[in-house]
């Protein structure tokens, strides 16, 4: 099968897709096809067997918002139509909205199927990503409750299928090394600054717990820190209420050390207001290390509650506490939620699991 990808993303998502091109490169030919947001880079360059990423000379060379790019989507379409005529994909994948509208261009009077990933659901794009929903012979959500937003934005039931995000369960398991530690027990959160990312929450639950420590892996380099607004108010928050000695703020670490980071802590606590993709929950439960996650988005269905983590509403620090400190108090839980984390990251979010959905869609789009 000839699969083309169009994508306009960037970060975590970009890893995501290109690991689940690999996987699917073992047996079919995948092409990426992504305007040029870099002067780096060859515009074909083969990234995997069977997997090819083509950049698009259109536009500025450099990262651009949405809303930005969009005057170039039509010439990104034409770019595609023509390659397209040159060599018919079996199926379109298309990655966010404004992949959507250049892929729909792209493959104009080609009779080939189109399926869409909305990699969030934009509030302020409703009426074009309903259309685009509506277009598609598949649009993609990576969890029940991102299907359900999707029905109320207008998307038919029977257009949707659910393929969850992957976890790669060659670089995060519970065998390897782990992060050097004191006496204390140890919560590590992973992730943005933000406040509507939960770091703030933690902070403020570490007020309720007693020789416990957070160490927070995100933001900005470490050596930027201290010009960083968002560090600079975790900071303050932290004096506030006489936690500051027991949180440590690392900045922004490279993907190959959050395995070992996670592996040294007690507990790892993700409490974002929103989880398109759940994947800091994902790693942890891939590396058998208990999970406390907020009770929204991807986490409903990636973390069952008292079986492979726990779940909590997002900006809830004394609940937080609470739960914090019977899962310390608790050898016997933590490790019973530890080995079921693995298993199930390992059995239902494995690379080669969601490769194996994505192509069924394809399958039943192509049909």
């Amino acid at each position: 099968m000839n699969i083309a990808i169009v994508a306009s993303v960037s970060g975590n998502k970009r890893h995501h897709l290109h690991s689940v091109a690999r996987e699917l490169g073992r047996e079919h030919n995948v092409t990426i096809y992504s305007r040029r947001d870099s002067t780096e880079g060859k515009p074909r360059t083969r990234v995997a067997p069977g997997v090819m990423v083509e950049h698009i000379d259109v536009g500025p060379a450099r990262s651009l918002s949405p809303d930005d790019v969009v005057p170039y989507l039509n010439d990104v379409g034409l770019h595609l139509s023509k390659r397209w005529h040159e060599e018919r994909p079996d199926v379109i994948h298309a990655y966010s909205w404004t992949g959507g509208l250049a892929a729909v261009a792209g493959a104009k009077d080609m009779n080939v199927p189109v399926t869409q990933t909305f990699t969030t659901v934009d509030t302020a794009h409703m009426k074009l990503e309903r259309a685009l929903g509506r277009r598609a012979n598949a649009v993609i959500a990576g969890s029940n409750d991102e299907g359900s937003t999707l029905i109320r934005l207008g998307v038919p039931r029977n257009n949707i299928a659910i393929v969850p995000p992957g976890v790669d369960t060659e670089r995060f398991h519970r065998q390897g090394p782990a992060a050097t530690r004191g006496s204390r027990r140890r919560l590590l959160h992973v992730g943005p600054l933000s406040p509507d990312r939960g770091a703030h929450t933690i902070v403020r639950a570490l007020q309720g717990l007693s020789d416990v420590e957070l160490v927070i892996a995100g933001g900005p380099d470490a050596d930027q820190l201290a010009e960083d607004r968002e560090a600079r108010r975790l900071r303050t928050l932290a004096e506030q209420l006489g936690v500051a000695d027991r949180v440590t703020l690392l900045g922004q670490v490279k993907r190959t050390a959050v395995p070992k980071l996670m592996r040294g802590a007690d507990v790892v606590v993700t409490l974002p207001r929103e989880a398109s993709t759940g994947t800091v929950a994902l790693e942890a439960m891939a590396c058998g290390v208990p999970v406390i996650a907020s009770a929204v988005g991807a986490h409903l269905d990636s973390v069952i509650d008292g079986v492979t983590g726990l779940l909590v509403p997002p900006d809830r620090p004394a609940t937080t506490a609470r739960l914090t400190r019977e899962l310390l108090s608790d050898t016997t839980l933590r490790t019973a939620l530890g080995y079921a984390g693995a298993d199930r990251a390992r059995s239902r979010y494995s690379w080669e699991r969601v490769s194996q959905e994505l192509l069924r869609v394809y399958e039943a789009a192509c049909a």
